[in-house]
């Protein structure tokens, strides 16, 4: 038999391990979970499997399967089919689960722990049930901490990304049409409330009132799914998590346009929240230079290369804070520079100014003028500290 053939095969019986037969929606839920397309459509189409339109037998544990193109079996009527099957049609009207998937985020080993992290880890080794709030600026590690506490913890991690638009029919779940079918699909709220998975409200500071929905599952209780008339438990180690640029007031100064003001009722039933920093100077190197060992490029030079970005960097965040800038040097930033100069002939400057370009001109202007002031080596032109006669695209194609 074909090996993709018999991938598959092995993925609907995992997923459903005492049925005999299956209908299309649960063969496409299956090449969802596997992305197996070559395995799914040699088994729709092989005629051993195909007993009607859209129902499909799996085969027995060592089954010899010829794979020929033999007459097919008699069709077995859709209404005996249902009736021989019905336990399993109700499944498909419920979410389709996979236990022997797992969702623990693999370890990052170049992750560098900071800020809160080992309290996050400690809660998430509690399995109880806590909701955190994480502020912080842009790009500073915020949902990365979560990721790797969670594979550390080895908890299992869901993540929904909030939005001005994300209501309950996003969170908790809703009815989907699968193929002519109307079938009832989890959210990621309650697919982490029957999991006990760790719960990643990601951006939340976008949400608009509609995330109110959450409420009972924020004190940790049961939800009642109306949709469905049915009670959910959340099983033990569930909780929830939430990232934001800010604290829930809004975004005064406009740089994290399109957050909200949200619901205090919402915001109070976060037990404690973490005010996340960018690294310190040690920590931020650290991360650079395993930016450097995983770009096979670390060296006494790009060590030094490195060092200089976590003071420019510095350099950068006090002069925003001053007043004097309008933009910061993350510590994504940083690495989005290193990435660059890895690949782009390790030319300083270009990694510096094709990374930063998304500022205006002024901006450039001043962090570029910044960097000369910790990098002795670098001597900026008149046209780099600001002066447009010349065609931006020649200067940065002569620095490479």
């Amino acid at each position: 038999m074909n090996p993709k053939l018999t991938e598959f095969i092995d993925a609907l019986r995992a997923a459903f391990p005492d049925a005999e037969t299956v209908y299309r929606p649960a063969v496409d839920q299956v090449f969802e979970a596997t992305r197996n397309a070559k395995g799914r459509t040699l088994f729709c189409t092989t005629p051993e499997f195909k007993l009607s339109r859209g129902i499909y037998r799996i085969p027995k544990v060592g089954e010899v399967i010829s794979q020929s193109v033999a007459a097919a079996p008699v069709p077995v009527p859709v209404a005996q089919a249902s009736s021989a099957n019905a336990e399993m049609v109700m499944a498909l009207k419920q979410p389709i689960e996979f236990p022997n998937r797992s969702l623990i985020p693999s370890v990052d080993k170049d992750f560098v722990p900071f800020g809160d992290f080992r309290l996050i880890l400690n809660f998430l080794k509690s399995d109880m049930f806590y909701p955190i709030f994480i502020s912080g600026e842009s790009g500073n590690g915020k949902t990365k901490m979560v990721y790797e506490a969670c594979a550390k913890a080895r908890r299992e991690l869901i993540r929904a990304n909030i939005t001005e638009t994300t209501d309950e029919d996003d969170l908790i779940g809703g009815f989907r049409l699968v193929n002519g079918e109307t079938v009832w699909q989890d959210g990621p709220a309650l697919e982490a409330m029957k999991r006990g998975a760790v719960l990643l409200l990601d951006e939340v500071n976008l949400g608009s009132p509609k995330i109110m929905c959450l409420q009972p599952i924020l004190e940790g209780n049961p939800i009642f799914v109306k949709k469905i008339s049915k009670l959910v438990q959340p099983a033990p180690g569930f909780t929830v998590i939430a990232t934001a640029n800010t604290k829930g007031k809004g975004s005064d100064d406009g740089r994290y346009i399109g957050s909200n003001i949200l619901s205090e009722a919402f915001l109070d039933r976060f037990a404690v929240t973490i005010e996340h920093d960018y690294p310190t100077k040690v920590a931020e190197l650290k991360i650079l230079e395993n930016v450097l060992q995983r770009e096979s490029i670390l060296n006494k030079d790009t060590q030094d290369f490195a060092a200089k970005l976590v003071e420019w960097a510095g350099v950068v965040r006090a002069t925003f804070k001053e007043g004097a800038i309008d933009e910061v040097i993350t510590t994504r930033r940083l690495i989005h520079i290193l990435n660059f100069y890895a690949f782009g002939k390790q030319n300083k400057m270009a990694a510096i100014e094709y990374c930063t370009s998304r500022f205006d001109e002024e901006t450039k202007a001043s962090i570029r003028s910044l960097y000369q002031k910790v990098d002795d080596t670098i001597v900026l032109s008149q046209e780099q500290q600001g002066d447009q006669s010349v065609d931006e695209d020649e200067l940065l194609l002569s620095n490479l």
